[in-house]
């Protein structure tokens, strides 16, 4: 698909004059309602106001690229408009913006508007280019010139030439870059076109690696590297790092290799930048981590790294255990819900199966991202050893930082060993010592105190007068909500179940309702608050949604994992009120597990009417409340 295809003459405006940054998008939607690309402008407008609050796509020298994936888009466009005399839009240089695309994709599209964007991040840091369509007279003069850039037939204006570099060379690549934005889209292309406009008109040969959506393109080989008299990596996410070990290396954020090229680039020539020294392995590394970056947003980015390859393990066996509770008959056995069918059993094995990786997952790939290949089976283990001790989802998180550092201990500790010996390390030094070590710290430090704070929980649930029905509930309800599967949860939902041999079911329905109310609240606020969520993040919500209705709290895990200050106590208020509503309007459930799904059996819930206001308003609850505590976000 080119861009002209995307882009109809009856949605460019040249020579506007919009006297604010929201009279410019509004205007920009009026193109794209003339191009015939909206169902409800109103609600694209929102969708797009809601992407600038979470961050400005004024993204320097003069462009703007304001976009969003809305309900209200019938059809993917594009919008343009020049502004020749400049307009603020709160750009990330400062300076007015003159160039306008705007970008309209169907909810439901498969990121075909970042894809778009991709592409015209490319062609528009193109400054001749870009001052040729600001200039441009008529529309079909703007679509000609964007037809000629795509194809390589745009020609820039005769100028003279740049004149050489002192000291340039012929005969290698003198200038190195690497470039990567966490949605490798915008920013990743827009650095790279950058860097590569300054370095050229500094007579300078270049070439910059690029890690987008579709992987790393124009890869560096170590030739280049070796030869380069200067490499800058403007990243936001881990890339490949070790191959520049010995090198001196240049690091800094995306944002960066847009505004700052020149600086950069003097940076790297200078021969004033860091000497980079790889930590072990080949793998990806962070760039950030080596330049000085903030403990804390190195730990953001080894446990999104976690998260990101937890997360088809939860959504797909969480789902496919769902779906042996619809096709099961609680009536055969109660006890074994689930798995009475063969339908069912078939469902719920595979499910439980792709679910019992979770945590080793989760453990495994933070330490890998922290120590590399090495610390992938050390992390692994110890997420195993989590789920076995009884430590559950934070026991993981806890192994996997754990394994990581293990490994690179033992890197730091090897380092004096024979050269002849190097091969060796990773396949033997590194996971005998660290699967060893992490045996030993999960089993006798870790799972003791979790396991002695979850047999504090059950004896005190046990001691309870049971008649402090809305204390109780608030209890179990707030507990369910705490470690989404983990010990707290699992000790609620014991004591809930232990009493149901007892004829107590009160404690059960607190602690069904409140289970299901982490995911489904959080399926809200994905939809209620877009703008504090990722794209990612609001595909996960319906999954998340899907887990909920069938009692799988740890379908909230991923989101609590990456923002566990403000995802988890919005969980626990909306579990506790949820508890505490059922205990309150004397809610019981015989059944012990299957969500939504048992209540169609006769007799498996009473008051059916309270139970769902409890469910409902807990998920409200933890909706607005995440809503409200999160902050929006930016998306590339």
């Amino acid at each position: 698909m080119r861009i002209t295809d995307l882009l109809k003459q009856e949605s460019i405006l040249l020579g506007a004059q919009p006297k604010d940054k929201e009279a410019a998008i509004h205007e920009l939607a009026d193109l794209m309602e003339k191009g015939g690309n909206l169902s409800d402008k109103a609600q694209y407008v929102k969708d797009v106001l809601a992407r600038e609050a979470s961050g400005t796509t004024g993204l320097g020298d003069g462009i703007a690229t304001p976009h969003a994936k809305s309900a209200g888009v019938r059809a993917a466009g594009l919008a343009a408009m020049t502004v020749p005399g400049g307009m603020d839009f709160a750009s990330m240089d400062g300076k007015p913006a003159r160039l306008f695309f705007l970008i309209a994709a169907p909810d439901a599209a498969n990121d075909e508007h970042l894809a778009i964007l991709s592409k015209l991040a490319t062609m528009i840091m193109d400054p001749e280019f870009k001052e040729a369509l600001i200039a441009a007279k008529t529309k079909e003069e703007f679509l000609s010139l964007i037809d000629a850039k795509e194809d390589g037939r745009f020609e820039a204006p005769a100028q003279e030439a740049a004149p050489a570099a002192a000291g340039a060379k012929s005969d290698h690549i003198q200038i190195l870059a690497v470039t990567a934005c966490p949605t490798g889209i915008a920013h990743t292309f827009m650095a790279a076109e950058s860097i590569e406009q300054h370095a050229k008109k500094r007579g300078l040969t270049v070439k910059v690696e690029t890690n987008g959506s579709g992987g790393a393109k124009n890869v560096l080989t170590a030739e280049e590297i070796a030869a380069a008299d200067g490499i800058i990596v403007a990243c936001d996410k881990n890339v490949p790092m070790s191959r520049f070990d010995g090198k001196r290396v240049v690091i800094t954020k995306v944002a960066d290799g847009i505004n700052k090229a020149d600086e950069l680039i003097d940076r790297a020539l200078s021969g004033s930048a860091p000497v980079y020294h790889a930590s072990g392995a080949d793998e990806a590394e962070g760039a950030a981590d080596a330049s000085g970056e903030s403990l804390a947003r190195q730990i953001y980015k080894h446990l999104m790294n976690g998260v990101s390859h937890m997360l088809p393990f939860v959504v797909g066996g969480g789902i496919l255990i769902a779906l042996a509770f619809l096709l099961d008959d609680y009536s055969i056995d109660p006890k074994n819900f689930g798995s009475n069918t063969p339908a069912a059993k078939f469902f719920k094995d595979i499910g439980g199966a792709s679910f019992g990786f979770m945590l080793p997952v989760l453990a495994g790939f933070i330490s890998m991202s922290i120590a590399d290949r090495p610390g992938l089976a050390v992390g692994f283990v110890g997420g195993a050893l989590a789920g076995t001790t009884g430590s559950g989802f934070l026991g993981a998180l806890i192994a996997g930082f754990l394994g990581g550092y293990i490994v690179n201990f033992l890197k730091k500790c090897t380092k004096g060993l024979p050269a002849s010996l190097e091969g060796i390390k990773p396949m033997l030094i590194y996971p005998v010592l660290g699967i060893l070590l992490m045996g030993f710290i999960s089993l006798f430090i870790i799972a003791p105190p979790v396991s002695a704070i979850n047999t504090w929980m059950v004896e005190t649930l046990k001691n309870m007068d049971p008649s402090a029905r809305i204390l109780m509930g608030i209890i179990v309800g707030g507990m369910m909500a705490v470690d989404m599967g983990g010990p707290v949860n699992k000790a609620a939902y014991t004591f809930a179940t232990g009493l149901l041999a007892s004829e107590i079911y009160a404690p059960m329905a607190a602690a069904m309702i409140a289970g299901m109310t982490p995911p489904l609240g959080v399926a809200l606020a994905t939809k209620m608050f877009r703008d504090r969520f990722s794209a990612d993040e609001r595909e996960a919500g319906n999954a998340a949604a899907v887990l909920g209705i069938s009692f799988i709290t740890e379908g909230a895990i991923p989101f609590a994992a990456k923002d566990p200050l403000r995802v988890i106590p919005s969980l626990m208020a909306g579990s506790a009120v949820a508890g505490m509503i059922s205990m309150a309007l004397g809610c019981e459930q015989r059944v012990p597990h299957g969500g939504i799904f048992v209540l169609p059996i006769p007799n498996a819930v009473t008051n059916l009417f309270g139970y769902l206001i409890a469910l409902v308003v807990g998920t409200v609850i933890t909706g607005v409340l995440l809503g409200f505590l999160k902050k929006p976000v930016a998306e590339a």
